[in-house]
């Protein structure tokens, strides 16, 4: 990005305007898709802990925080500074989601059962319609709630998880 603010300036100074305009775009790009690998890297971590809650059929203290923390970053990174747009709009999760959830299984497979299923034995029992309608009701909230009211609103849906409940109750 150095190189590309060097050569901006340059353009400026030089009155190359329009080539100016096509750095500055660059660069816009260039945050979106940092910003975009962000939010993939928290969308993974909340389904790896999805995938294990759905195979373990528990919750533990960790996982709750894990993906609680990572809605709650993925709202955050997700709002545009203009506070009123989004990098991913409420209807274009299905394929990010998707992908994550593929790409957590392997992971995931490290702690499932400590380590005893194989990736390839995780994906055939993972329910990925549950795991993925669950993660968009999750992502949902980002739309609706403040990025400090989701900790209890989060904690209510995974009450609904297996072993949720439980968790809850012993809390």
């Amino acid at each position: 990005m150095t190189q590309e603010l060097r050569e901006l300036r340059e353009s400026i100074a030089e009155g190359r305007y329009e080539d100016a305009l096509e750095i500055i775009d660059d660069l816009e790009g260039m945050s979106k898709q940092a910003t975009l690998r962000k939010i993939e890297a928290f969308l993974v971590r909340l389904c790896i802990h999805l995938i294990k809650n759905q195979i373990e059929q528990r919750l533990t203290n960790f996982w709750i925080a894990s993906i609680s923390d990572s809605v709650i970053q993925i709202a955050k990174l997700n709002l545009k500074d203009n506070q009123t747009s989004y990098y991913i709009k409420s209807d274009e999760w299905q394929e990010f989601i998707e992908e994550a959830i593929e790409i957590g299984i392997r992971p995931a497979s490290v702690e499932i059962f400590a380590g005893n299923l194989k990736p390839h034995q995780i994906s055939q029992r993972l329910n990925r319609e549950l795991l993925l309608n669950f993660a968009q009701e999750l992502l949902q909230l980002t739309y609706k709630c403040p990025p400090k009211m989701l900790p209890d609103i989060i904690d209510r849906h995974l009450a609904e998880l297996p072993g949720g409940q439980n968790w809850f109750e012993q809390g």
